[in-house]
């Protein structure tokens, strides 16, 4: 039998801190997953369930992206894939019996670790106007409430429609079928959050915003390099890539503002000797200051253009666009104020460029520490330079490789959910649907925010996610959030978006991935994109949590029929009986996924077709991959302050929090710490074990403080230190974002320490 949640929060203000690891996974990973497992499902549905995670014949883990090779071991999840599916999964419940014993004002005053522990959603429940306590709602009442929320708006662009990177294929497609239906191109999504810097990059460069690289061609390369990412925590899966790589003679070069057990050394639980021994997985860690990655990457390729013999001059010739302004700008940069850029030592640079001109095939991965920057987007460009000039895009073992977080982030966007969509996208769904689109962009995240606090944004529909906790700037957010009249909020679980509501809040439980999904046709499946273009169902095996509950895609068709009516010529009903309806339609309207329905029933799915890997064609303005040539820029941190990032725990994924421990760290028993190096914190007079608060600087003259955080001395970069986001959100401004994705820049936050 499952345990009990916790009663109470517990008590954080003493965190215990040890020294950190060096080496991932093990035994320690194995204990973590069975505890979780236990303590939320028992150890019979724990077995059942975790042994359908990532299977061909099962469901598509609900944490990372990461892929799947053909071939799978029994046990294909690792300890934070088994955490999420152990709190999907849960016997646990939240029914409306918990809402009548807690109002919203108490919810509003625990920790999003507390909520997240009391279980799954039973009921549909709705909060009216000056009520304090959710009430149960009927699912007829509760589509009447929206429709009758959006059918007082003066525009459909003051309606919202947020997705969450959860959402399988097919609940996507139609929700932003729904949203162009009913008028607007407002489909905010947490991807303007992470990886949307990557899709401005890349889709500049190469034409495509996706990553270039396959599962099969880490296993091929000669040169990894994994800069602003943390796999141990965020992608465990892929320390297995990793090793299998280094197994072949694969180089790895690590960029990162702290060192991290996961790339040192990598004990696989699948492997006995393995458990034991482990993998060394860094050849190269270059410890970067935060923000310094620009100025790395154009100095290396000064260095490479410099280096007789070491361009691919026929690629370059063939394929690209723009070489000479690279050249020119890669000439002028500078090995001292790279140095302070990077906090790098030279003979450091000179390894790195040594084991790049020794490499015939090379990938680069990264995640948030590159795209959560105000030059995120050249970062990622200079990126791509450096591939392009060793001919390093469509070649076997080579590429680019975003590593996306969400199950299913990039699946949404394919499927259409994008506040700026592509012409010929809205071409293929009006000619399919005829319905007419709107062309007018739509809000991104941050748009979204500010048109909720100015007043032009009513209402704000959100599929999936934590909204409140996810975003920046916590104190204007819930004050814009405040000012909705509706909130709606599609769910499996209680988080603190639940607790922070319009003038009307909605709580939709719905199915999760591990949940058996029957509708009128039978059983069904769903589909979703990993982070390398692979395309596969998702089946659950357990019996929902509640008979009351309704899948994504049926929330939106019924949601759909209230507001639209009978002038919607769209067969909702159809596509909620049976998702294989829906397929057929997303195979006429988005490309690559012609006769979906019979490829996604081959075991594994199918990969969608990439230009720039499959053919070395790129589909940009100029026909080729294009060079860029923009300024070098890095953070400038005034005396006395430092430059703070905000990072996940182990315990943690996304915004939902599994625990209070960050065990890689050395930390347990509470979140409210700051990583500070030691010598700064001798210059700054922050003695270890003492108490501080953090002050967010930015232009505006605003205070942003994040109150009581423990300092922590850690091996950080000099300059730079690290605090668990959401706790940290508060003090990232609303307009302080990376330039042309208006991603927010939550690696880039300067602060002061005041004493607690």
């Amino acid at each position: 039998m499952a345990t009990k949640p916790p009663a109470g929060d517990p008590v954080q203000d003493a965190p215990h801190v040890g020294p950190p690891q060096h080496a991932a996974a093990g035994l320690p990973a194995i204990a973590h997953t069975l505890k979780a497992g236990y303590e939320q499902m028992g150890l019979r549905r724990t077995a059942r369930t975790l042994l359908k995670v990532n299977q061909k014949n099962g469901f598509d883990c609900p944490g990372c992206a990461w892929p799947e090779g053909d071939e799978r071991h029994a046990a294909e999840f690792c300890e934070n894939g088994a955490k999420a599916v152990a709190e999907e999964a849960t016997l646990r419940r939240v029914t409306p019996d918990f809402f009548a014993a807690h109002p919203v004002s108490e919810l509003a005053a625990r920790s999003g670790y507390w909520l997240g522990q009391q279980g799954r959603l039973t009921h549909p429940m709705y909060l009216p106007e000056g009520a304090d306590r959710y009430e149960p709602v009927s699912w007829n009442k509760a589509f009447a409430i929206i429709a009758e929320e959006l059918g007082a708006l003066s525009s459909p662009d003051e309606a919202l429609f947020y997705t969450s990177g959860r959402t399988s294929n097919e609940a996507a497609f139609l929700f932003q079928l729904f949203a162009r239906e009913f008028g607007t191109n407002n489909l905010p999504d947490c991807s303007n959050m992470c990886h949307e810097s990557s899709g401005c990059a890349l889709g500049e460069t190469i034409g495509i915003g996706k990553g270039s690289v396959s599962l099969e061609d880490l296993h091929r390369a000669d040169l990894i390099i994994v800069a602003g990412q943390n796999p141990g925590t965020n992608h465990p899966r892929m320390l297995s890539a990793l090793e299998k790589a280094k197994e072949a003679g694969a180089k790895i070069i690590s960029v990162n503002p702290l060192p991290e057990a996961g790339m040192e050394r990598f004990k696989n639980p699948q492997s006995p000797l393995g458990m034991i021994k482990g993998t060394p997985l860094n050849d190269l860690f270059l410890q970067i200051r935060i923000g310094g990655d620009q100025a790395l990457f154009r100095l290396l390729n000064k260095l490479v253009i410099d280096t007789d013999g070491a361009l691919d001059e026929d690629f370059i010739r063939e394929h690209t666009h723009g070489y000479e302004a690279l050249a020119t700008a890669a000439g002028n940069a500078d090995w001292d104020e790279t140095l302070t850029a990077t906090g790098l030592t030279r003979p450091e640079i000179e390894r790195a460029l040594a084991m790049i001109l020794a490499s015939e095939r090379t990938i680069v991965c990264w995640a948030m520490g590159l795209t959560q920057h105000k030059h995120s987007v050249a970062t990622i460009r200079e990126v791509v330079n450096l591939l392009l000039l060793r001919g390093n895009i469509g070649r076997p073992g080579a590429g680019v490789c975003p590593v996306r977080g969400h199950s299913n982030v990039q699946g949404d966007r394919t499927m259409g959910i994008f506040e700026r969509p592509a012409p010929a996208f809205l071409d293929a769904l009006d000619r399919e649907f005829g319905i007419t689109s709107p062309r007018t962009h739509g809000y991104d995240v941050v748009r979204s925010i500010e048109a909720l606090r100015d007043g032009k944004a009513k209402v704000l529909f959100a599929m999936g996610g934590n909204f409140v906790a996810a975003t920046p700037d916590t104190d204007v957010t819930e004050a814009a959030i405040r000012r909705a009249s509706l909130t709606v909020h599609v769910s499996t679980k209680l988080n603190r978006s639940h607790a922070v509501t319009g003038r009307r809040a909605l709580i939709l439980p719905t199915l999760g991935r591990t949940d058996k999904d029957v509708q009128k046709s039978g059983r069904q499946f769903v589909t979703v994109e990993d982070s390398m273009g692979m395309v596969h169902a998702s089946r659950g095996n357990l019996a929902p949590a509640s008979p009351h509950l309704l899948s994504e895609p049926a929330i939106v068709a019924r949601m759909a029929r209230a507001v639209l009516g009978t002038a919607s010529r769209t067969p909702w009903e159809d596509f909620e009986n049976d998702y294989a309806a829906i397929r057929d339609r997303i195979a006429r309207v988005v490309p690559g996924f012609e006769d979906f329905n019979t490829r996604v029933a081959r075991p594994g799915g199918f990969q969608l077709p990439h230009a720039p890997r499959d053919e070395r064609r790129f589909p940009t303005a100029t026909g080729k991959a294009n060079f860029t040539a923009a300024p070098v820029e890095y953070p400038r941190v005034p005396a006395g302050r430092l430059l703070l990032q905000t990072l996940r725990s182990h315990d943690q994924y996304n915004t939902t929090i599994y625990g209070l421990d960050d065990r890689y760290r050395g930390i347990t028993g509470g979140r409210r710490i700051v990583m500070v190096n030691p010598e700064d914190a001798a210059e700054l007079g922050l003695a270890d074990g003492s108490y501080t608060d953090l002050v967010g600087e930015w232009k505006d003259g605003v205070e942003r403080r994040a109150p009581g955080f423990r300092v922590v001395h850690y091996p950080t970069a000099r300059g730079c230190a690290a605090a668990y986001y959401p706790e940290t959100n508060v003090l990232v401004p609303l307009d302080s974002t990376a330039d042309t994705s208006n991603t927010p820049a939550s690696k880039s936050v300067v602060v002061r320490f005041e004493p607690a």
